[in-house]
Parts: structure tokens; sequence; C-alpha cells
């Protein structure tokens, strides 16, 4: 199967707002990989709903990929 492929036409401050929620989304998995992992908080915050510390890193990693893929289609 084919991914689908979306071409987008975005204002640039609806871009850096869109990679502002992204590195936000991304940061409150990799808490909670780090929650689970040490069963420590450092500062209150929601924890996400996953199964292990290993699918909130791989939900944490795939927001910063598509984080950085919108940051290099800018830079080009």
């Amino acid at each position: 199967m084919v991914e689908k492929i979306y071409e987008l036409r975005l204002k640039a401050v609806d871009v850096y707002q869109l990679l502002d929620a992204l590195d936000t989304r991304a940061e409150c998995y990799e808490k909670t990989a780090l929650y689970l992992d040490e069963g420590v908080l450092d500062e209150p915050f929601i924890i996400e709903e996953v199964t292990d510390a290993g699918e909130a890193r791989g939900i944490a990693e795939h927001f910063r990929a598509v984080q950085a893929e919108i940051q290099r289609q800018i830079a080009e």
C-alpha cells in the first residue's frame, strides 16, 4: 500500500505553531517514558496513555521526526 503524501500551503506563523505543538506533544511522551522508566515526576504533567515506556518513546520519536521533516522543508 502506498502512503498518501499531502502538500500543504500555510502561512509561516501557522507552520511555526504546528512545530511548537509537535514539540509539546513529543515532550509529553518523553516525560511519560521517563516516568514509566524511573517512577519519578520532576514536575506535574499529564501522563499519556500508553502500554509502556517503549511505546511512549516511539510516539515521541515520531513527533520529533515529523518536526524535523518540516524544518528540513523550511530550510530548502
